[in-house]
């Protein structure tokens, strides 16, 4: 039973750290730490890829209409602006997607560790306060909308999911703030930031499973279901409650945050964790 509850928090906070801009990857190493999931390597390792895919579900879920090119609903030239704009997230997932597959071995081995972390988490924290209070958050936007967004802004948002390579960075996190720096509204950055999302987590993760495999025991796999189906239904809420959000707020109450949370784990890992 104690298990499962771990299993049930840990999707928890996945779902609600994937999207926010603050670092799931930060988030769970900590909890982690605390909660100490008994399963074994392998296991523990899908377990982390389950309740990712269990996110991007939660997207393609929430705008499968939007989303889809062949609904019945759609007019001639709605199912061409789809189309386009799935055009539009696959040469945005290009820059990422060279690099993790790359990089992914020397990642794993050098970059998942708690320094890494903290200091992307700091980072990023400082940057958003910067951002949102400098010309630049304050600026109008160009792109108010999906349809105005360009190959070019799609390129460029591909190029910033790059830095989301570094653990510690949040992945929406960096398409969100390459969004307002080259002139996105933030609710336009923030979804195509959940699109981007589909082909880059779920080939990265498809990879990962491969590599792992399916030979587990049925207490495993109880975890990773519990973990999977926490993780999709809180990823629902969370993902609308962000593009509530941003309709009316910036986003510094995220960077104080990233912040207080690279002086706990830092704290953390020195201390207790040492």
């Amino acid at each position: 039973m104690a298990e499962m509850l771990k299993s049930l928090v840990l999707g928890i906070v996945q779902g609600i750290t994937e999207w926010l801009p603050i670092s799931s990857t930060g988030h769970l190493l900590l909890l982690d730490e605390v909660l100490h999931l008994r399963l074994g390597e392998n296991a523990k390792e899908l377990f982390m890829v389950i309740i990712q895919l269990a996110s991007i579900l939660a997207v393609v879920v929430l705008y499968f209409s939007t989303l889809n090119p062949f609904s019945a609903k759609k007019s001639k030239q709605e199912r061409s602006a789809t189309y386009l704009l799935w055009v539009k997230v696959l040469i945005a997932t290009i820059p990422a997607g060279i690099a993790g597959v790359l990089l992914d071995d020397f990642m794993d081995e050098h970059l998942y560790r708690w320094p890494v972390i903290a200091i992307a988490l700091f980072s990023y924290g400082v940057l958003y306060l910067f951002l949102e209070k400098s010309s630049i958050g304050r600026a109008q936007k160009r792109v108010k909308n999906l349809s105005s967004l360009t190959h070019k802004d799609a390129l460029f948002l591909g190029l910033f999911q790059m830095l989301a390579l570094v653990p510690g960075t949040s992945r929406s996190g960096s398409t969100i703030l390459g969004g307002i720096i080259i002139g996105l509204e933030r609710q336009v950055a923030a979804q195509f930031s959940f699109f981007m999302a589909i082909p880059i987590m779920a080939g990265a993760s498809l990879l990962k499973l491969l590599k792992l495999g399916f030979s587990y025991t049925r207490e495993e796999y109880i975890l990773l279901i519990i973990g999977f189906v926490s993780s999709f239904l809180v990823s629902l809420v969370c993902i609308k409650a962000l593009i509530a959000y941003v309709r009316k707020h910036d986003f510094s109450v995220f960077g104080l945050y990233r912040i207080v949370l690279a002086v706990v784990v830092s704290v953390y890992f020195l201390t207790i964790g040492a």
